[in-house]
């Protein structure tokens, strides 16, 4: 691999801390902390994806660059370091955060001048790691490893994952924090982005009322990441929060088409470039239901359950246009601004449900269309992926029950298929009235709906095998996944098993998942 060509753009602008020092504690009036990767003595590849690394511009895998990989033994260019944001979490002010168990390798630009930023998590503890060890587990080292990768082949903006190792020691961790920690099998995955800045990067330093540090953030930010804004001044600023009030919108709008659940929607786990990031106690929907949330930590509210994910991503763009106010100083505008950013994701997420029915455009009747079937789902709790694969295949001779009753987790009663009965009438009369033939009508379909998603019970059963040092699965899912268009596997394409419907680690998962 190239690695000698990784650079640290970010640390030669930014003020920091360059002592390597580890030790957790606050960094104040500074972006990262230089600190290196802990180091492993028996590390194992795992999984490494060979095409990303060719698109990025690090170069074909070889068997020395296993250091690498871990954070072993870097060449002298690789000056690693951690980054320091703060946050909101479930609501809450907490102060400075950072990156805990995440630690930068720099960036590398490719041929076609992409630059993509290189990031080790769970390779060893930073000043950020707020009194833990910096270190990860396979489990959810391999969550996160299969799932960017997922996210990215469905079509959703997110970061990714280049590499899965063991680093060949064992870790504490209590998975459900109640009292009943175990050793479990550490690893390292190494993901890349764009960028990885987040909200929490802002909020930090306007905080701390570092405003001449704040200007210089965000015009690095629209300087590398936002070249349609070629304003000056105060504009320049508005632009980019206009334009990541989109962003943002797209990106929930695509988590509610793929039944996306991310699981803790804290500001600091908020992209500032519009991607998924941070794979934490996420889940992709079985049964739909808009008060489903994966993430134990966030019960019993359930802030961050699925059918909240817009209004939380409009509040965290509230926090973030309070850290942007000493740049933009202009109440009326981020006020019209968020108030635009509901009505914008409304009819976003709306038009996004059309093309999963295959409707040509949307209508003002969709909308009592579109509740009475989110009552439906919820009510029957319906397979959001596979009620959507089977609707491509109904007509008018189709038997409701029998068609139906292989994605509904309840009993089909008869006052249940009545329901359905009606729902389908409706449907089929909606579809009648398209202006585009039933060809265009399924196309629109098929791009919008996937035929494979990376549910829970799948990344359960696949990190049970590799303990056990099996890799069969690995393959098949990574197979599935990077064509979830298609049915490569008809096993895949089933309801999740009874068997795990309360199994820990599966259907209930907590913050360190």
């Amino acid at each position: 691999m190239n690695i000698e060509q990784i650079k640290q753009p970010f640390t030669d602008i930014f003020p920091g801390d360059f002592s390597d020092n580890p030790m957790q504690r606050n960094t104040p009036k500074v972006l990262f902390a230089t600190v290196k990767p802990a180091g492993f003595d028996g590390p194992k590849l795992i999984a490494f994806n060979e095409t990303l690394a060719e698109e990025i511009g690090l170069g074909p895998y070889e068997e020395k660059d296993l250091d690498f990989l871990v954070g072993n033994n870097l060449p002298e260019n690789v000056k690693t370091y951690a980054t320091a944001y703060a946050g909101h979490q479930f609501g809450n002010w907490a102060g400075q955060l950072g990156d805990g168990r995440a630690i930068l390798a720099g960036e590398i630009i490719s041929k076609d001048g992409k630059k993509t930023e290189i990031q080790w998590k769970g390779s060893g503890a930073t000043p950020y790691s707020r009194h833990a060890d910096g270190r990860a587990v396979l489990r959810s080292s391999l969550r996160e490893y299969l799932m960017s990768e997922a996210m990215y082949h469905l079509g959703v903006p997110t970061t990714r994952a280049l590499s899965l190792a063991f680093t060949g020691e064992d870790v504490v961790r209590d998975m459900m924090y109640n009292g009943n920690p175990q050793l479990e099998k550490g690893a390292v995955v190494i993901r890349t982005a764009e960028s990885f800045l987040r909200f929490g990067h802002f909020e930090l330093i306007s905080a701390q009322q570092e405003y001449k540090t704040l200007q210089d953030l965000v015009d690095f930010t629209i300087t590398n990441y936002y070249p349609e804004i070629t304003t000056d001044g105060v504009g320049k600023y508005k632009h980019f929060f206009e334009n990541l009030c989109t962003r943002t919108a797209n990106l929930m709008t695509e988590w509610f088409r793929v039944g996306f659940v991310h699981g803790v929607m804290n500001t600091d786990n908020m992209s500032v470039l519009g991607l998924t990031i941070d794979y934490g106690p996420y889940s992709m929907m079985d049964e739909y239901d808009l008060n489903f949330t994966p993430n134990t930590t966030d019960l019993p509210g359930r802030r961050y359950a699925f059918g909240k994910q817009g209004q939380i991503s409009q509040w965290n763009l509230w926090q973030l246009a309070n850290a942007l106010h000493p740049l933009i100083k202009d109440e009326k505008f981020l006020e019209d601004t968020l108030n635009h950013y509901g009505s914008y994701f409304w009819e976003a997420h709306d038009k996004m449900l059309c093309k999963k029915f295959g409707f040509d455009e949307l209508r003002e009747s969709d909308e009592e269309f579109f509740t009475n079937w989110q009552g439906l789902m919820q009510e029957l709790q319906l397979d959001y992926t596979l009620f959507f694969n089977q609707l491509e295949k109904l007509n008018h001779e189709s038997d409701v029950k029998s068609f139906f009753e292989n994605v509904s987790y309840v009993v089909l009663t008869d006052q249940r298929v009545r329901k359905l009965e009606d729902f389908t009438k409706k449907y089929e009369a909606r579809l009648i009235s398209n202006t585009i033939s039933r060809e265009e009508s399924l196309s629109l379909m098929k791009k919008s709906n996937p035929k494979f998603t990376l549910r829970n019970y799948l990344l359960y059963e696949c990190i049970e095998e590799i303990n056990a040092g099996k890799t069969e699965m690995l393959e098949k899912l990574t197979r599935a996944l990077e064509n979830p268009y298609e049915e490569l596997y008809p096993e895949f394409s089933a309801k999740r098993p009874s068997a795990y419907d309360d199994t820990t680690g599966c259907s209930t998962l907590s913050c360190s998942s």
